[in-house]
């Protein structure tokens, strides 16, 4: 199997972003938004996907480095994957912490899509506005070209819902990059295609 790695930059006026992705990785994360959650969000995401990211990004507001931290994340995870073949390309996870329970379904499929039910209570985060988490998730699966749908399906602290959430995506992304060996080399596809 070819390495599944990736390295993406982007400068903007209002950013500029330095990724590496190693999708066949060990969970290490080394990441400085300048954002202590987003940070911590991100390395959730490595851990439990158990990927190597790692990212260097300033930018002239969070909204502006949110989403384009997560429009490298999905175009690193395109790239990485070249033409899936072999993948899983479909799985989901459920996650608690403590109060919180989220669940996450992705499609590995050529299609950037989004359905997402993030009732969040507006507790203090440090600062970050849980509307950067809906605006994350919509930006990378648009650029990973992947279905994500996602729900927190109850809880109190908007701590504990986004890094259940983070959690979920990492382990429901996690399998569905995983090779499978029964279908070694083929597309996960009926139609032969899946783009990228």
């Amino acid at each position: 199997m070819a390495n599944r790695v990736s390295i993406v930059k982007r400068q903007t006026k209002e950013t500029n972003i330095s990724l590496e992705l190693n999708i066949d990785g060990s969970g290490k994360c080394e990441t400085n938004t300048g954002i202590i959650m987003f940070d911590h969000l991100l390395a959730q995401l490595a851990r439990h996907g158990v990927f190597d990211i790692k990212i260097s990004a300033t930018g002239d507001d969070q909204h502006h480095l949110v989403e384009d931290v997560a429009i490298c994340l999905g175009r690193a995870f395109g790239e990485a994957l070249g033409e899936k073949r072999g993948i899983v390309r479909m799985a989901n996870a459920a996650v608690p912490m403590e109060d919180a329970l989220a669940l996450v379904a992705v499609d590995i499929g050529g299609r950037g899509y989004t359905v997402l039910d993030l009732p969040f209570s507006e507790n203090d985060m440090s600062g970050f506005a849980t509307d950067l988490i809906r605006h994350f998730l919509e930006s990378f699966a648009l650029e990973a070209r992947l279905n994500l749908h996602a729900k927190i399906l109850y809880g109190v602290n908007d701590h504990h819902k986004a890094e259940a959430l983070f959690k979920a995506l990492g382990r429901a992304l996690d399998t569905a990059t995983t090779i499978d060996e029964r279908i070694s080399g083929e597309l996960p596809s009926t139609k032969e295609l899946l783009e990228h």
